[in-house]
């Protein structure tokens, strides 16, 4: 998510928030919207795309990643985050996320026979600030207003989300679909994380409006965007549910029904597992279409979030199961971005992978992103992708 003051059109600096070693609304900066290489991790070969989480060895590796995450996380306060993912000899190992390096010895090289990787991805707190507006995206601008019908992978979020001398926005993914009718797939932390009357004398409520671009591209001005969808009754999943996901319901002829995604095109209505090693791509509102690869399955993060746009904190989060993609430079996922959809990197129908939410504040080649898989996401909504 990102932010604006509302008293300037100007983007300005935000608040770093940070709860002992916590992931954060996702937000770090750099804007180019090029297919992006993410270079800096090692990447198995193509045998990997097999090893989703019922793989048997990887079943096995998170058995023990799970037991050893507490020592892990408790080890050292530059610990953030652990997951199972896939060595440089194609063996499964886990991982475990640095704020920086630690001295020789901190931590184990092997938990029960399983190499244990240290991987320095810099810190993950809750990091708000906005990227550079510099105009880089090389497709489609997904911060531009459209005309109706819509497509996903846009600017957009709640009307009302300007607090505290600042106005907030994210991306607005995807369709899914429930009981015939369909619905905007984004973030709970771009759609309903306004829970106190606060700054703005308001919370996020049913009914109200959901606009594209979202304030932050509009100079904090919800008349310069258009409506195209209404927040609903139990639309956003935090804090109960392990999933960051929030949806607002179509208002009819506003957007595209069929479910296409600037620059992707239309979708599949499968999803499909992520695999480590699996190439995945997304269309964002700051980084334009990026393309990244699948590092690692199960991640246990720690995520606090706000109760308004530059707000106090409201609640942290342990999210579990969660997917680690590369994030070079923050060229796959930057401020903006969250709500984002992940999909399988193929030119024709892709299948959903999982919904972007949160990643590294240090732009560098070890950055990482983080995905909620997209079977939870639907579940939770008893819901379906809008596609072919």
């Amino acid at each position: 998510m990102n932010r604006l003051p509302f008293r300037s059109a100007r983007l300005a600096a935000m608040v770093l928030l940070a709860l002992g070693v916590s992931v954060g609304l996702y937000a770090c900066s750099q804007d180019n919207g090029a297919l992006n290489d993410q270079s800096g991790i090692t990447k198995p070969d193509a045998q990997a795309a097999t090893f989703t989480v019922n793989h048997p060895e990887i079943q096995r590796v998170m058995r023990i990643q799970d037991a050893a995450t507490p020592d892990l996380m408790g080890a050292d306060p530059l610990v953030v985050g652990t997951a199972t993912g896939m060595g440089p000899n194609g063996d499964v190992v886990i991982k475990v996320y640095l704020e920086d390096a630690l001295p020789p010895g901190k931590l184990p090289g092997q938990i029960e026979g399983v190499t244990v990787e240290q991987h320095v991805t810099g810190r993950l707190v809750a990091f708000k600030g906005p990227p550079p507006m510099d105009g880089g995206n090389n497709g489609a601008d997904p911060r531009a207003p459209q005309t109706a019908p819509v497509k996903m992978g846009t600017s957009g979020g709640w009307r009302y989300d300007l607090a505290n001398g600042f106005c907030c926005g994210g991306t607005l993914g995807s369709l899914i679909q429930s009981g015939g009718t369909k619905y905007i797939l984004s973030n709970y932390h771009v759609l309903y994380a306004d829970i106190v009357p606060g700054g703005n004398g308001q919370v996020a409520s049913a009914g109200d409006e959901v606009i594209q671009p979202a304030l932050i591209d509009v100079g904090c001005n919800a008349n310069s965007s258009l409506n195209i969808g209404t927040l609903v009754n139990n639309g956003g999943s935090l804090p109960g549910a392990n999933i960051d996901a929030g949806i607002a319901q179509v208002t009819p002829g506003m957007v595209d029904e069929s479910g296409a995604i600037l620059d992707i095109g239309t979708i599949s209505s499968s999803t499909v597992a992520a695999s480590v090693g699996q190439d995945v791509k997304k269309m964002g509102r700051t980084t334009g279409l990026g393309r990244a690869t699948v590092d690692g399955l199960n991640a246990n993060v720690n995520i606090t979030y706000e109760n308004e746009c530059a707000g106090g904190t409201a609640f942290t989060k342990s999210f579990t199961g969660q997917i680690i993609t590369t994030n070079n430079r923050c060229n796959f996922l930057d401020g903006g971005d969250s709500g984002s959809l992940m999909v399988e990197d193929v030119t024709t129908d892709p299948r959903a992978v999982g919904l972007l939410f949160a990643g590294s504040v240090t732009c560098n080649k070890r950055a990482i992103a983080i995905a909620n898989p997209i079977g939870d996401v639907l579940s939770h909504y008893n819901a379906s992708m809008v596609g072919n």
